[in-house]
């Protein structure tokens, strides 16, 4: 008697189907699968009523978790009913494919995993005059008559038949697998060889009887006559490693072909409802998208859902197909339910083609002694892994919401991207952020990968950052440290990170890196006050720091430097202006001292006019600059001496379209004088030179403000320049501050700018 071989396709409802119909026709003592030996002793769990499929076993080196492979499984895959099926009989289960062990260290030597060939259902498909694998297994296997399923072996018998016939083609290297040709790779018959080596073993403690599932395209080779000397001597010497496995949860999206994984399917959702669905699948899956799209408010009732049946019914009757297919279904849904449209397509393709069905792992399953306490925290912040995307606002100051922050920091800091920062639809500030949560099951390997560092979450990120603090290389990698360690709350990890920083920084001498490294540091600061850290010694850092910026940024600053090189110092100029901002709060002094530096770059005339005209408009807006001086500086910028060049840069540094540049022009009807006097007074050659800056520096204003200019330049003679001279104002503004209109909205700006909680004194 031969042991019942079940070849089969991996995660096919119909296979799933037929290895059930099969396994309790002929009730075998011992069922074999094809997978991974490391995984026999966590077969168990599959039984336990928390395992929720899609799930992968997962194999890692036991030296490096980042070394790691999966075998997924789907509620329809035939190896998880075979899983099922045995633990309910009560009979022995066990894998019989190449260990991990081997497999991962070859993969390390720079052996290939898993040598892509051509589809054998390719192959098959094409034969039968199929364009489409897919459309060929469905109506072969996944619509199947009942007159088949009098005989659950008929379907495995064609496809060995079929499978021995394409190794033994030209190149298929026989069915022993002897030869590299169409699919039969040197990784193939390593497996091959030790599937039979498994078998040998289970004959002898079980008898014939027993049962193998594996993939159709090796039962010619687990049916050939070899010999166990010659499997044995193919075997002899394979490279080894030290492996653990364990059950993670897996999602129907990672089982797709576009997720990555070598042996997905494109439509796991559809296949998914296949095997759930034993009666009318067409009827209950066209119901599911009714149901989908009356929830994105499209109007489907059920004349939409009855129709669209018959349209699927006609498309596969024209194309000789037993029953409707995924294709059928899908143009009877565009034609019917979507008028169409691609659009609602597009998202029942995501929704439910694909789906975002994520399983579940029992507690008991290994694992590292950092994933048990991520799981703890997660379930103690409500905070449930998901596979599909979602959105997180939280408010800092609420105390459940600040852990979470500080446990999606700790995890981004240890390589874990569950929560990816996202820009806040909602309130801005300090005191918000907004996440964009998604779990993917290749998380489990980072956390895997992470357990060197601690057996908790801060106890692992704090030794991540202090490791990361001493191999830094720039002075900007430890600023950025800086600010997430305080972002993470990982107080215990600064002072290593701030040796660090004081140790590059005082070696340091490129005013740029410098100049990049403070705004970090003061929005740490900002972060620690939040938060309530004690960033005491930041502050010292980031004070000496700044010093260093005043004294070497003016020498810095000369005419040689080209265009890209002054847009960079101009954009470090911002970011310290910003940056002194915060810390002058703490040292007043710090603000003067940069105000004179800023009064240095305005009136150097061998600085750029791109700097020149930045500093003139930082100092205007800090209060500074008194009018008349900005207007002088202004006409000396813009004075025929000047080249072009120079003074349209001067211009796009003051009056860029995203400082508000803008507004200022329409207020003070003296400056705009100035640049429409300069404008048209520029040489035909030099104003085709200039064009491209100065669109670039007028055309980022909101439409409003331009149109407000443009009228106010079309006046023309008696318009802007003739005010300026004049003194009158334009219309609807008066000359100068009026004190009493303006003391009358203090207590209203106030109260907008005071931090939550905090009222205005009186």
């Amino acid at each position: 008697m031969s042991p019942l071989l079940l070849g089969v396709r991996h995660h096919g409802p119909g296979s799933a189907r037929a290895v059930r119909a099969a396994l309790d026709a002929a009730r075998p003592p011992a069922v074999l699968i094809e997978g991974p030996p490391e995984g026999d002793a966590l077969l168990a769990l599959a039984a336990d009523p928390a395992m929720r499929p899609p799930v992968a076993l997962l194999a890692h080196a036991a030296d490096d978790p980042g070394r790691a492979a999966f075998w997924p499984l789907a509620a329809f895959s035939p190896e998880w009913v075979a899983i099922r099926w045995a633990q309910e009989a009560g009979v022995p289960v066990r894998f019989i494919d190449l260990p991990a062990a081997h497999s991962l260290a070859a993969r390390e030597e720079g052996g290939e995993p898993d040598p892509a060939g051509p589809d054998p259902l390719a192959v098959l498909a094409e034969t039968a005059g199929y364009d489409d694998p897919e459309r060929w297994w469905e109506d072969v296997v996944e619509h199947r008559g009942s007159g088949a399923a009098r005989d659950p072996l008929a379907p495995f018998e064609a496809l060995e038949e079929a499978m021995g016939a394409l190794r033994e083609g030209p190149g298929g290297g026989g069915p022993g697998g002897g030869g590299s040709g169409r699919g039969g790779s040197g990784r193939d018959l390593l497996r091959e060889a030790y599937m039979r080596q498994r078998m040998r073993a289970a004959r002898r403690e079980f008898g014939d009887a027993y049962a193998v599932v594996c993939g159709a395209w090796h039962v010619p080779a687990l049916r050939a006559k070899t010999t166990a000397a010659a499997d044995r001597a193919l075997l002899t010497g394979l490279p080894k490693v030290k492996v653990e496995t364990t059950w993670v949860p897996w999602t129907h999206r990672r089982l797709a072909r576009a997720g990555g994984y070598g042996a997905g399917i494109t439509s796991p959702g559809w296949y998914a409802h296949l095997f759930a669905a034993r009666d009318r699948p067409v009827e209950r899956w066209l119901t599911k998208i009714a149901g989908l799209l009356r929830e994105e408010d499209r109007q489907v009732s059920t004349a939409h859902v009855i129709e669209a049946v018959r349209l699927a019914r006609a498309l596969a009757a024209m194309r000789g197909r037993p029953l409707p297919g995924l294709t059928e279904t899908m143009e009877a849904v565009r034609a019917v339910m979507c008028d169409g449209s691609d659009v609602p397509l597009a998202l029942i393709e995501d929704r439910l083609v694909v789906g975002d069905v994520l399983g579940g792992v029992p507690d008991t399953a290994p694992a590292v002694p950092l994933h048990r306490d991520l799981t703890r925290r997660q379930r103690s912040l409500r905070l449930k892994p998901e596979a599909q995307d979602r959105e997180l606002e939280l408010d800092l100051r609420k105390e459940t919401d600040a852990a979470k922050s500080l446990l999606l920091h700790r995890l981004r800091l240890l390589g874990i991207d569950w929560g990816v920062p996202a820009a806040s639809r909602g309130a801005t500030g300090t005191f918000r952020e907004t996440w964009r949560l998604r779990w993917e099951p290749e998380l489990s390997v980072r956390v895997a990968e992470a357990g060197i560092w601690g057996t908790t979450v801060p106890a692992a990120a704090t030794a991540k950052a202090e490791a990361d603090a001493a191999g830094a290389g720039e002075l900007g990698e430890v600023t950025a440290l800086a600010e997430r360690c305080l972002l993470a709350g990982l107080s215990q990890a600064l002072p290593a990170v701030l040796r660090a920083l004081a140790d590059r920084a005082a070696l340091d001498t490129d005013v740029a890196r410098l100049a990049k490294a403070l705004p970090a540091l003061a929005r740490s600061l900002r972060y620690g006050d939040v938060r309530g850290t004690d960033a005491a010694a930041l502050g010292t850092v980031a004070a000496g720091l700044a010093e260093r910026i005043c004294v070497a940024l003016p020498p810095a600053c000369t005419a040689g430097l080209d265009a890209d090189a002054a847009a960079e110092l101009r954009a470090h100029v911002d970011g310290v202006h910003g940056a002194v901002g915060l810390l002058a709060e703490a040292d007043e002094g710090l603000r003067e001292r940069w105000s004179a530096v800023l009064r240095t770059l305005a009136g150097r005339e061998t600085v750029p006019g791109l700097i020149r005209g930045r500093a003139a408009r930082l100092l205007l807006d800090g209060g500074w600059l008194p009018a008349g001086e900005t207007a002088r500086l202004m006409g000396l910028a813009l004075s025929p001496a000047a080249s072009p060049a120079d003074a349209a840069g001067w211009i796009e540094g003051f009056a860029g379209g995203s400082s508000g540049g803008g507004t200022l022009l329409v207020h003070d009807d003296r400056l705009l004088g100035l640049i429409d006097a300069w404008l048209t007074g520029v040489p035909e050659r030099a104003f085709t030179d200039v064009l491209p800056l100065l669109r670039r520096t007028f055309g980022a204003y909101e439409p409003g403000v331009k149109r407000t200019l443009g009228e106010l330049v079309r006046r023309g003679p008696g318009g802007p320049a003739a005010r300026s001279r004049t003194g009158a104002a334009p219309e609807g503004f008066a000359p100068e501050l009026d004190p009493a209109r303006a003391d009358a909205a203090l207590d209203l700006v106030l109260l907008l700018l005071s931090p939550p909680g905090r009222l205005p004194a009186g």
